[in-house]
């Protein structure tokens, strides 16, 4: 950058500049942070922002390719959405616990030493980490499995496609918020504007009071929002077409997740200029995490893979307990059909009673005429055995 171009950066509001292919973007891209405003009472108002609203679109289409997907691993889809969305409740929670653990010194301690509530909970000012949101996702999503009593291997499959979705599209949201960018670089797109100049300028001269021009001619920053958008994007379009035909048991596609993105993460980690670090020593928490998940993903997949080949490996979507939830349907009643059934029920019973009445009607009949007949065969006995005189 020349020094008319860095007095032309300095002097800008909102404008993110490519110095390096201006030839695409001459006059740099305007942009604001705010994506509408909502009018509210007493002639205030609501200011939706991009970074919330990219995040929110990240997470519908992570809940929809989960439900359309959850048949094909033998899951129930009405079970899987209630075990989503305790994952969404449980991925914000941590994303932000996350962010102020190690952040808690610096931002959010009052000057009495105690912890300043509203600041914690004031989340649109930012502050949220994504492996704090994976971490509160895992354990809101594993107990609302636990309760719905849903399969973890396959749901941690589906899991691991439906973050992928939301960090591709919510790494946006850095883009807009001139955040989460990385070191010095000359590559094409390299970007910088006011924010990124001054922050980066002071990053590499943390002793000046001032931005000298001469000196912030070198303040092009690399893209790291860019970089995981895209390292993202790529590995949901392996892993949803690997898990249709190559995956070799359940839960193997969460693992590759966390490999992949693990890897993708040290290295983009490694160029960030913001990161969070562990207290009292200079390691990047991000990084950290992202190498154990590097080399724990792989150790599992070995372990797996060995036990796949020797004993082989039934997929929870052939076993019976899937089928049979995948055959249960709701029973429809007929009513016409059920009062047709009520009403025949009552001939046959009716039936049944007036028969019985007939049955004992005659039976009480015989019994009454019975005596009459012994009456009468007496008499006729009477009449025939003769008296002795007559006899002899």
């Amino acid at each position: 950058m020349t020094v008319e171009f860095v007095r032309e950066v300095m002097d800008s509001q909102d404008v993110i500049y490519f110095p390096f292919c201006d030839w695409l973007f001459p006059n740099g891209i305007k942009i604001n942070n705010v994506l509408f405003t909502i009018p509210w009472f007493n002639g205030s108002s609501i200011e939706v922002y991009w970074y919330g609203f990219l995040i929110a679109m990240g997470m519908l289409l992570a809940v929809i390719y989960s439900g359309t997907r959850a048949r094909r691993i033998g899951l129930e889809p009405d079970r899987v959405l209630d075990v989503v969305l305790a994952g969404l409740v449980g991925g914000i929670i941590g994303a932000r616990a996350y962010y102020v653990i190690f952040r808690l010194n610096e931002l959010y301690l009052t000057d009495e030493g105690g912890l300043d509530i509203m600041k914690v909970l004031n989340v649109r000012d930012g502050g949220l980490a994504v492996y704090g949101g994976i971490i509160g996702a895992l354990i809101f999503g594993g107990i609302a499995a636990m309760i719905r009593r849903v399969k973890i291997p396959p749901m941690l499959d589906l899991m691991g496609c439906g973050l992928l979705i939301g960090q591709c599209i919510g790494r946006w949201g850095n883009f807009f918020n001139q955040e989460a960018f990385g070191s010095k670089t000359t590559l094409p797109w390299g970007m910088t504007s006011n924010t990124i100049l001054n922050r980066l300028y002071f990053f590499y001269h943390p002793d000046d009071n001032v931005v000298v021009t001469n000196q912030a001619r070198e303040m092009v920053a690399h893209p790291c929002f860019l970089y995981e958008s895209l390292w993202c994007l790529a590995g949901f379009l392996f892993l949803h077409f690997y898990m249709k035909k190559r995956r070799k048991f359940d839960g193997e596609i969460f693992l590759i997740y966390m490999g992949w993105y693990g890897a993708g993460r040290f290295w983009i980690e490694a160029l960030r200029t913001d990161s969070l670090y562990i207290p009292g020593t200079p390691l990047k928490v991000s990084q950290v995490v992202a190498g154990t998940c590097v080399i724990f993903s792989i150790v599992m997949l070995i372990v797996n893979y060995m036990n796949v080949k020797k004993n082989g490996y039934t997929f929870y979507y052939e076993t019976e307990e899937s089928q049979s939830l995948m055959k249960k349907k709701p029973v429809k009643v007929d009513a016409d059909a059920e009062l047709t059934e009520h009403i025949l029920a009552e001939g046959v019973d009716g039936d049944t009673e007036e028969a019985e009445e007939s049955a004992d009607a005659e039976e009480g009949e015989e019994t009454e005429s019975a005596p009459e007949a012994e009456e009468s065969g007496d008499e006729n006995n009477n009449k025939e055995e003769p008296e002795d005189g007559a006899a002899d």
